[in-house]
């Protein structure tokens, strides 16, 4: 009886335990009673026949699931083989992997397979859901799989080696790169009894197959249509390990167990897209930061998504071009701020951000690649953010300073006493002492001009602007 069974359903049981004890306890003097007249006089009870005991249930096979989707990357490799190790650690019956990937970096691919290849339970791969594919690097770890499988609408192949970067290797060295691949697959294929030469073609022919010409080519195993279909398809079938021994699960009532990233994975876990949107947002949030100095919210949060998006990309090839790009429509958008150009100038740091995006990630892999919806959609609200910032901070600056001595300076005051050249003057409802560049008598109205300390140098102004400055009551 599993616990979440109804707790009524618990309480009647226990009643029906209680119950049948008070029976057993009821009977036993009588049964010590035929006992002993039995052992008196050498007889049997006809008819009773020893209790057999019932047959321990088997617990229902657990079934660990791993999620391979996106690009297979360090921290893929290290959430794939940390959840084959906790399948072995547990005792699970076997780990079905699901596979969605374009491919990835051979490092990470070779550590993946090196994990399914020692692993004590069987791993089953499987292109799952329909629309996936396991492309590339990903063909490599599906072939790497004790049972291999498909579902309809998927694809795989697609697996010549790709040199990431900007230098591409001489043709001797682009030979050796394919042959040490395609080594690698013809072992794996033959290790898994499958099509050695039709595996070979997708390495050096970059050969792809749909799920029914991998099962026509021994490529994979089976066709299933959802992970229940597949283990009721492998369930008590044979399925070949790499030592030459042969596993038969029963997978009847199998439990499917999730594993799943843990929250430092899911957070380094990104592709170059969101890479891409953490650097440029972290790197307008430092912007905010210097230009509001003292705000720290932005400046620390900006910090933090500009590593997360550096670490990201650091994993894979970079074309310094596409960085100075990047670089020069941040300067292109302060430019656009400082300077009347009409837009010119901002548009051609939206140019620029998304140039530098898609030449950001330098490589031929598809998935690999910032794509240009995401570069538009991260260049456009940046541009637009920084100019508005940017106008905001120039037009705060060119604003005359209204405070302290500074502001003074430039203000009108009125006389309360003859300035020859000392004297008082009124002014922000204070009095204070000036000198004057010229005589100046008693209520008229003067400019200053400097503020020495406690003094402020002024000079005094025309008639009709004392006069003016009079009606408004300056001089009250």
């Amino acid at each position: 009886m599993s616990a979440a069974e109804p707790k009524a359903t618990k309480l009647g049981a226990a009643h029906r335990r209680a119950r049948v004890r008070g029976r057993l306890a009821a009977a036993l003097p009588a049964l010590a009673l035929a006992l002993a007249w039995s052992g008196a006089f050498g007889g049997t009870l006809s008819g009773a026949s020893a209790p057999t005991a019932a047959a321990p249930s088997s617990p229902a096979p657990r079934v660990v699931v791993i999620d391979l989707q996106g690009i297979v990357e360090p921290i893929t490799a290290e959430y794939v083989t940390r959840g084959i190790a906790y399948a072995n650690r547990t005792g699970a019956a076997a780990v079905l992997l699901e596979l969605s990937t374009p491919g990835g970096l051979d490092t990470s691919m070779r550590q993946i397979i090196e994990a399914i290849l020692a692993s004590r339970a069987p791993v089953i791969g499987y292109v799952y859901p329909s629309g996936a594919r396991s492309a590339s690097a990903g063909f490599y770890i599906l072939e790497s799989c004790d049972v291999a499988a498909m579902a309809p609408g998927t694809n795989t192949g697609a697996a010549h080696p790709v040199v990431l970067g900007g230098a591409q290797p001489d043709k001797i060295e682009a030979t050796k790169i394919q042959n040490d691949a395609d080594a690698y697959m013809r072992s794996l294929a033959a290790r898994r009894h499958r099509n050695v030469a039709a595996a070979e073609s997708a390495v050096l022919q970059s050969k792809s197959f749909t799920e029914n010409e991998a099962l026509a080519n021994q490529l994979i195993n089976l066709i299933a249509d959802s992970p229940e279909q597949l283990l009721a398809k492998l369930s008590g079938q044979p399925i070949r390990r790499v030592n030459g021994a042969t596993d038969h699960i029963d997978f009847a009532g199998a439990r499917f167990v999730p594993y799943t990233m843990s929250l430092r994975e899911r957070v380094l876990d990104m592709n170059p897209d969101l890479a891409f949107a953490l650097l440029a947002i972290g790197a307008l949030l430092i912007y905010i930061e210097f230009t509001h100095p003292g705000v720290i919210v932005p400046g620390v949060a900006g910090v933090i998504l500009l590593a997360l998006g550096l670490f990201a990309l650091s994993l894979l090839p970079l074309n310094w071009a596409g960085a100075g790009l990047l670089i020069l429509a941040f300067v292109l958008f302060i430019l656009e701020a400082k300077f009347p150009s009409h837009g010119i100038l901002a548009a051609g740091g939206i140019v620029g951000m998304v140039l530098g995006a898609v030449l950001l990630v330098d490589t031929s892999v598809p998935g690999l690649r910032i794509h240009m919806s995401i570069a538009l959609a991260v260049a456009l609200p940046i541009a637009a953010i920084t100019v508005f910032l940017m106008r905001l901070v120039l037009r705060a600056r060119a604003h005359k300073v209204v405070t302290g001595e500074q502001g003074l300076v430039g203000q009108q005051a009125v006389a309360r006493s003859p300035l020859a050249p000392q004297g008082r003057v009124w002014v922000h409802g204070e009095l204070w002492q000036a000198h004057s560049s010229a005589p100046v008598e008693t209520g008229a109205l003067v400019k200053i001009r400097a503020v020495h300390g406690l003094v402020l140098e002024v000079e005094p102004v025309t008639q009709e602007q004392t006069a003016q400055a009079q009606g408004q009551g300056l001089g009250s």
